[in-house]
């Protein structure tokens, strides 16, 4: 009987033991890691140089691409409340949102009006939009931007681990039927993969998604705004 209390005892003592040794890692481990994360993503960053447009087309001093990503993330930073309501001369306050909004304000910041300049192709070829008909919604519908895109930007890869080629500003689109958009942030993960500026409604506007976006929701367009007319 004695035998088997201090079998007990012994065991309990192991036991408490791997509870505190468990406690002590758990308590260390995440800033450790967040710490090796940060500075391996700092350092991926350094090797993968922003790309810089030659163009600055509002004469900021800063150039197109870095000025959409910029506006992009102004516009995160501002949350717009996620609300797909109609308005009546199409621009929505800025205070309210959506996915495609994120892009015409992000492109605005750049010097470009992506209302008009869509506006005016829908106009010159009616028959390549077939939903349209509606100017003050026309440019807040992403099937319609992705239209526009093909047409005018540049394409590229939608291999997330091509890193090289995704850059700051560039836009991105999702799912088969194209109903979701957003703007490539100049933050990276630590494989070099970087963030999506964007808006569902979540949290945290700015975020690292795209690799659930190749895997989960397919990432159907890549563009780079060189705006050929």
């Amino acid at each position: 009987m004695k035998k088997k209390v201090l079998n007990l005892k012994f065991k309990s003592t192991l036991m408490t033991l791997f509870v505190v040794l468990s406690l002590s890692l758990s308590l260390q481990t995440p800033p450790l890691m967040t710490q090796n994360t940060t500075q391996t993503s700092l350092h991926v960053q350094a090797l993968l140089a922003n790309l810089i447009s030659a163009i600055d087309k509002d004469k900021d001093g800063i150039d197109d691409y870095t000025d959409i990503m910029l506006g992009a993330r102004g516009d995160a930073l501002n949350m717009p409340t996620y609300d797909d309501k109609y308005w009546q001369g199409g621009y929505p306050p800025d205070n309210v949102g959506v996915c495609a909004d994120t892009i015409w304000r992000a492109l605005l910041a750049a010097g470009y009006n992506l209302k008009d300049l869509l506006d005016a192709d829908i106009k010159s070829h009616p028959s390549v939009y077939p939903r349209t008909g509606d100017p003050n919604i026309d440019f807040r519908r992403v099937r319609n931007l992705r239209i526009f895109f093909d047409r005018h930007l540049v394409q590229l890869t939608l291999n997330i681990y091509e890193t090289e080629q995704w850059q700051p500003g560039d836009i991105v689109i999702m799912y088969d039927d194209f109903h979701h958009t957003g703007i490539v942030s100049d933050q990276r993960n630590f494989m070099g993969i970087p963030y999506l500026i964007h808006n569902t409604g979540q949290k945290d506007r700015e975020e690292d998604i795209l690799m659930y976006a190749y895997y989960h929701a397919k990432i159907t367009r890549h563009y780079r705004w060189i705006y050929t007319p």
